[in-house]
Parts: structure tokens; C-alpha cells; sequence
């Protein structure tokens, strides 16, 4: 069976989710931002941690290669992704960020989300 990582770390780079979970870290960095000084040790990068690793451990399944792998690194990433929406709702039921802009980005992650669970069931397809 050929390995997807043939074309090196760079074919990480030709998963769609891949590119939009990174799109979701920027995103995340951003409004964190604005949150107090006092929560950077606490939400602030319990956040950044749970939204980095969502396309880290996409990359980190692709690398090793097999189905199985590729599915349950996906599989964590996706909890991260849970995990990371519910940091936010709690940032935005403590004041430190606007309840609409949550909702906007929880399109992003919903969306996200969706399609992270259809590339885990295509991978388990190919086991």
C-alpha cells in the first residue's frame, strides 16, 4: 500500500481540512488577543492549545500513514475541536469575547467539524 507520505511532509498541504483548521488558529490567535492579560496562562492557552492541535494531529495521522492512523488522528483532532468550542463559549459567557463573534466562528468550526468526521469514515472505509 503506498504511504500518503510519498510527497513528504508537504502533502499534509493537499488536505482542504488541513488548510481550513489553519485558518481557524489564525482566527483563534486573533480574538485571544483581546482577552485579559490574567487569562494567559489559563483560557488563553488552553485554547491555543486545543486549536493548534487540531491541524497537528491531522498531520501528525497523514505522516504516519496508514488508515487506521490517518482516522484516529483525525478523531482527536476532531475532539480537539470540541474541546475548543467549548473554551470559547465559556470566554464568551465571561465577557471576553462578543456572543457574535463566537457564533461566527462556531459556523467555521461546525463546518469544520462535518467534514473532519466524513474524512475519518473514508479513512476507516480504506482499512
Amino acid at each position: 500500500m503506498a504511504s500518503r507520505m510519498e510527497g513528504g511532509p508537504d502533502s499534509v498541504r493537499n488536505l482542504e481540512i488541513w488548510h481550513e483548521a489553519v485558518e481557524v488558529v489564525k482566527a483563534v490567535y486573533m480574538l485571544t488577543q483581546s482577552w485579559p492579560k490574567e487569562e494567559l496562562y489559563g483560557l488563553t492557552n488552553q485554547a491555543r492549545r486545543a486549536v493548534v492541535s487540531i491541524p497537528a494531529n491531522l498531520a501528525e495521522g497523514l505522516g504516519r500513514g496508514t488508515p487506521g492512523e490517518i482516522a484516529r488522528f483525525a478523531q482527536i483532532a476532531l475532539g480537539s475541536l470540541y474541546e475548543l468550542d467549548t473554551l470559547l463559549y465559556l470566554a464568551a459567557e465571561l465577557g471576553y469575547s462578543s456572543q457574535d463573534i463566537v457564533a461566527s466562528l462556531r459556523e467555521r468550526f461546525i463546518s469544520l467539524a462535518r467534514r473532519t468526521s466524513s474524512f475519518i469514515r473514508y479513512e476507516e472505509t480504506r482499512q
